[in-house]
Order: C-alpha cells, then sequence, then structure tokens
C-alpha cells in the first residue's frame, strides 16, 4: 500500500493562517519521516477556514524544507488559468525538484461563480473547456508541438485528473494520465470510474494506468477515541456545506454541537460518514483493506481535518503504521 495526504490546509479555530501555514510545512516534513510517499495541497478560495489558496507555492515550500518525498497538488484548478501557464508552472517545479512533482488538476470553480470570474480575470465561463485544456496541458508537459513551455526540463512530471465519476475517469485515461478519485467528497461512484479508467487507458504521458483514491481517515487509539476526535471534522464539515465559518472547533465545541443538532443536520452527518474511514487501527485497516479491493487501488491520499495538531500527526502515523 502506497499513502500520501491531501492537505486542505483547515485552519484550527483559535489559530491564524501564519500558525496553519507553519504548522503545515512541520506536518509534511513528519510525513516524510514517517514514510508517506507524497504530501498533496488542494486549492481554496473564499473561505476563511481553509488556508491552501495555492498548491505551487506550497508544493514548493515543502519540496524546499523536506528530501524524498513527493509533492502535488490537489489540485490546480484548470478551467480558471491558461493551460500554458499551469505547465510552465509544473516545469518550473520539476526543474527545481526533478522526480518529485505530481501534479493533480481539476474541474472545480473553487468557491463558487463570484470567486470563479475574478480568478478568471472576468472572462466569459471556462468550465466546459477543461477537456481542451486539459489536452493542451498534457501536450505542453510531454514537450509536444511547436510552443513548449520553459524550463524545458530531462524528465516529465507526473500529471493526475481528479474527478468524481466515470466521465472523469475516462477522460483522464484518454488523455494517457493519472486518475484521483474523491471517495471524500463523493463515495458512491468509486468502483465504476476505477474500473473506466482502467479500461479506456491508453498510453500517453504514463505508460501503465496509475489511479489514486481519497478519503477521510481519522485512526485513534481504538474506535471510540477515533469517534470523539472525529466529532471536529464532522462539524467542520456541516459548516463548509453551510457556507458558515469553515475553522475547524475544538472536541469540546464539536461535542455541544452534536449534541444539539436538528434531525437535517444529523441526516448530514450520517450521510457524509460515508466519506470518512473513523475507527481504530482495526477498524481502519479493515476498511482500506476492503477499498482497496473494491477499487484495485492500492494508492491513497488520505485527509485529516482535526483540530489538535498533536492528535492529527497521530492519527497520520497510526494508518501508516498498519503496513509496516
Amino acid at each position: 500500500m502506497r499513502f500520501g495526504i491531501l492537505d486542505q490546509m483547515p485552519q484550527p479555530r483559535g489559530k491564524t493562517a501564519e500558525e496553519t501555514a507553519a504548522h503545515t510545512i512541520e506536518m509534511a516534513q513528519y510525513a516524510e519521516h514517517l514514510g508517506y510517499a507524497s504530501y498533496w495541497f488542494a486549492e481554496h478560495h473564499a473561505t476563511r477556514g481553509m488556508v491552501s489558496s495555492s498548491p505551487e507555492i506550497m508544493m514548493a515550500a515543502v519540496a524546499a524544507r523536506t528530501e524524498k518525498i513527493k509533492v502535488g497538488s490537489g489540485g490546480i484548478l484548470l478551467p480558471q488559468y491558461s493551460a500554458y501557464k499551469v505547465a510552465a508552472q509544473i516545469s518550473q517545479l520539476e526543474s527545481l525538484f526533478p522526480g518529485r512533482i505530481e501534479a493533480g488538476v481539476g474541474r472545480s470553480t473553487g468557491g463558487g461563480d463570484f470567486v470563479r470570474r475574478r480568478l478568471a480575470d472576468f472572462k466569459p465561463n471556462q468550465m466546459g473547456d477543461y477537456p481542451e485544456k486539459l489536452e493542451d496541458l498534457v501536450k505542453y508537459l510531454n514537450k509536444e508541438g511547436k510552443i513548449r513551455p520553459a524550463p524545458r526540463t530531462a524528465g516529465k512530471p507526473e500529471l493526475y485528473a481528479l474527478g468524481l465519476g466515470e466521465n472523469s475517469a475516462e477522460l483522464a485515461a484518454e488523455m494517457g494520465i493519472g486518475y484521483v478519485f474523491g471517495h471524500f467528497i463523493k463515495p458512491d461512484r468509486g468502483e465504476a470510474s476505477f474500473e473506466a479508467y482502467r479500461q479506456n487507458f491508453r498510453p500517453g504521458l504514463l505508460r501503465e494506468p496509475h489511479a489514486k483514491a481519497c478519503v477521510f481517515v481519522v485512526c485513534g487509539k481504538d474506535d471510540a477515541h477515533a469517534e470523539e476526535l472525529a466529532a471536529s471534522q464532522h462539524i467542520w464539515l456541516l459548516n463548509v456545506e453551510k457556507g458558515l465559518d469553515s475553522q475547524v472547533p475544538d472536541v469540546g465545541e464539536a461535542k455541544e454541537r452534536m449534541a444539539s443538532l436538528n434531525e437535517k443536520e444529523q441526516e448530514s452527518v450520517e450521510r457524509n460518514k460515508r466519506r470518512m474511514i473513523i475507527g481504530g487501527p482495526e477498524t481502519v485497516k479493515k476498511a482500506l483493506d476492503q477499498y482497496s479491493e473494491i477499487y484495485q487501488c492500492d494508492d491513497w491520499l488520505l485527509l485529516c481535518n482535526l483540530h489538535d495538531w498533536e492528535e492529527k500527526k497521530k492519527s497520520f502515523e497510526r494508518v501508516i503504521d498498519l503496513y509496516r
């Protein structure tokens, strides 16, 4: 099993953005020490509670402070940007950290139409241009055509498309690039998505298909401890969905809120649990093994959005210790 971390850089309530960024660097260094293979960064805008808005910058910052762990983006919002500019940024990172760049791109707006328009410099909606932009990006990184972004590196960074269903999987397969399925967003489409990716893959940037799955994991000392820790993540995610303050509450605040949820909120929390793996080591390993068998995927990106940084570190440590 290969493990990486996808960090949305959730800001704990009571901590500053600067403290969250500094902790993230420490977490990436600790992940490398534990033996994690990669550390990816999300791109989110228009939120008080997620600090990762520029994955390319965080990739450079972490790569400069680590030695061998791969760094990635999960993912750059390709429809809002020039494919050429994105290719140049990825190539620049590859020149600085050869063989350590895993660039993931996606179709998301990153925060609704208000943000999309500003990211795209008020140009018309380009969401439908995603397949064409992805194709252009693949060509630039594969050094095809007369126009090539600088720097012209000897090696090629790894490119992945993020997705939530069969259409995105087929697109990644046809482009000959990697695929990342967001189980942490829409768990129902995983099996069909991985099958579509494998069946439709044609060699391109990659010679063979390479897929990852991404899931929320809270691994406690035992099941009860994990459930207690996960209260912070449950309330955080509920607030994100409602467009409320998305800073991560501490366990005490979260438990109080959990006790006062109305019926609709309780249903949301229960539904969101399907996007997560929560439990002690045995429970977590059983679930990861089951999903790995269903998806035929042994490459995972883990999210863990807890308030307590030390408990977050321990959760990541417990997971990777299961597979040593």
